[in-house]
């Protein structure tokens, strides 16, 4: 197995300052938009990007988090493990919001479309936006493009990128993994 390193350390910080930068150039004082973080891992990147927004405007951006394992299309697939689902809590109304979706990783696009079925429950938005930190743009099965992207990587389907936290793996990394044959 071959890892090549595609961002650590300061580059990862200031990857995600250069996303708070884009969104307070398009959001203002965010007085009509929330940023809404993908379970499970999306939601890292969504509590990061509030509290820089706040360190660096002041304001207080609202944050949901939303799970969307049962608007998963491979949900009940056969021979498919369980997946376990996460919550959702989002305590706000988004009718007319510019919603800001946000994860970690855009591979084939199918993880958009769930949240964006999913977010449906919650109101009408006026916006959706996606964010994502990693935009592996080949692979999509869906035609979904981010909005604001920290990094792109031209990626084969037998390799993974794989983000690193530092709340729950120690480090923040990006990582992609080629499997040796």
């Amino acid at each position: 197995m071959k890892q090549s390193i595609l961002l650590e350390g300061a580059k990862f910080q200031i990857t995600i300052k250069r996303l708070c930068q884009q969104l307070i150039e398009n959001h203002g004082d965010f007085s009509n938009a929330v940023l809404i973080g993908i379970q499970p891992r999306g939601t890292y990147l969504a509590k990061r990007i509030q509290k820089e927004i706040y360190s660096m405007t002041g304001h207080q951006v609202q944050l949901g988090v939303l799970d969307i394992t049962f608007y998963r299309d491979d949900f009940r697939m056969k021979g498919a493990s369980p997946l376990a689902a996460n919550s959702t809590v989002i305590d706000f109304m988004v009718d007319g919001k510019d919603v800001v979706l946000i994860d970690d990783v855009l591979w084939t696009g199918r993880t958009i479309r769930s949240a964006m079925d999913a977010m449906q429950a919650f109101g009408r938005p006026g916006k959706m936006e996606l964010l994502v930190l990693v935009d592996r743009r080949f692979s999509r099965q869906i035609p979904i493009q981010p909005d604001y992207i920290g990094i792109q990587v031209d990626s084969i389907d037998s390799q993974k990128v794989i983000v690193s936290w530092e709340e729950v793996d120690t480090t923040d990394s990006i990582v992609l993994v080629t499997e040796k044959k």
